[in-house]
Protein backbone atom coordinates (compact mmCIF):
# COMPACT_ATOMS: atom_id res chain seq x y z
CA UNK A 1 0.00 0.00 0.00
CA UNK A 2 1.35 3.26 -1.14
CA UNK A 3 1.27 6.53 1.03
CA UNK A 4 1.28 9.88 -0.29
CA UNK A 5 1.39 13.45 1.13
CA UNK A 6 -1.37 15.55 0.83
CA UNK A 7 -0.02 19.63 0.01
CA UNK A 8 0.02 20.02 4.21
CA UNK A 9 2.42 16.92 4.64
CA UNK A 10 -0.85 14.58 5.72
CA UNK A 11 -0.28 11.21 4.95
CA UNK A 12 -3.10 9.56 2.50
CA UNK A 13 -3.31 5.85 1.98
CA UNK A 14 -3.52 5.22 -1.49
CA UNK A 15 -6.77 3.32 -1.79
CA UNK A 16 -9.96 3.21 -3.06
CA UNK A 17 -11.32 4.64 0.38
CA UNK A 18 -9.39 8.13 -0.20
CA UNK A 19 -10.19 8.23 -3.64
CA UNK A 20 -12.28 11.37 -5.29
CA UNK A 21 -14.17 8.94 -7.63
CA UNK A 22 -15.56 6.58 -5.24
CA UNK A 23 -19.46 6.52 -4.45
CA UNK A 24 -20.36 4.65 -0.85
CA UNK A 25 -23.87 2.80 -1.46
CA UNK A 26 -26.48 2.77 0.96
CA UNK A 27 -25.80 -1.08 1.57
CA UNK A 28 -21.97 0.07 2.31
CA UNK A 29 -20.69 -1.02 -0.82
CA UNK A 30 -18.15 0.85 -2.78
CA UNK A 31 -18.74 1.73 -6.75
CA UNK A 32 -15.92 3.16 -8.83
CA UNK A 33 -17.19 6.05 -10.43
CA UNK A 34 -14.92 5.91 -13.18
CA UNK A 35 -14.39 2.08 -13.91
CA UNK A 36 -18.09 1.36 -12.87
CA UNK A 37 -17.15 -1.52 -10.47
CA UNK A 38 -17.89 -2.69 -7.35
CA UNK A 39 -14.47 -2.35 -5.35
CA UNK A 40 -13.36 -3.16 -1.82
CA UNK A 41 -11.98 -0.43 0.29
CA UNK A 42 -8.26 -0.86 -0.23
CA UNK A 43 -8.40 -1.66 -4.31
CA UNK A 44 -6.10 1.02 -6.47
CA UNK A 45 -7.10 1.35 -9.70
CA UNK A 46 -4.47 3.73 -11.81
CA UNK A 47 -7.38 6.56 -12.04
CA UNK A 48 -6.93 6.82 -8.26
CA UNK A 49 -7.19 10.45 -7.03
CA UNK A 50 -7.14 12.01 -3.94
CA UNK A 51 -10.32 13.33 -2.52
CA UNK A 52 -11.03 16.98 -1.99
CA UNK A 53 -11.62 16.01 1.98
CA UNK A 54 -7.77 14.47 2.06
CA UNK A 55 -6.45 17.31 0.00
CA UNK A 56 -7.86 20.06 2.29
CA UNK A 57 -6.52 18.03 5.45
CA UNK A 58 -4.28 20.01 7.49
CA UNK A 59 -5.29 23.28 6.31
CA UNK A 60 -5.59 25.57 8.86
CA UNK A 61 -8.91 26.98 8.70
CA UNK A 62 -11.29 25.30 11.11
CA UNK A 63 -12.92 26.98 13.97
CA UNK A 64 -11.91 27.85 17.47
CA UNK A 65 -12.94 25.04 20.35
CA UNK A 66 -13.13 26.66 23.19
CA UNK A 67 -14.26 24.52 26.82
CA UNK A 68 -16.56 26.54 29.11
CA UNK A 69 -16.77 24.42 32.24
CA UNK A 70 -16.57 20.61 31.99
CA UNK A 71 -20.02 19.64 30.36
CA UNK A 72 -20.28 22.04 27.35
CA UNK A 73 -17.72 22.51 24.20
CA UNK A 74 -18.76 25.49 21.81
CA UNK A 75 -17.06 25.23 18.39
CA UNK A 76 -17.26 29.20 16.37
Amino acid sequence: MEIVLNAYHIKVKRICASCQHKECMGDGTRVCQKMGLVVEQKFVCPKWQMSDSLKNAGLQTGGVVRLIGTAEIVIH
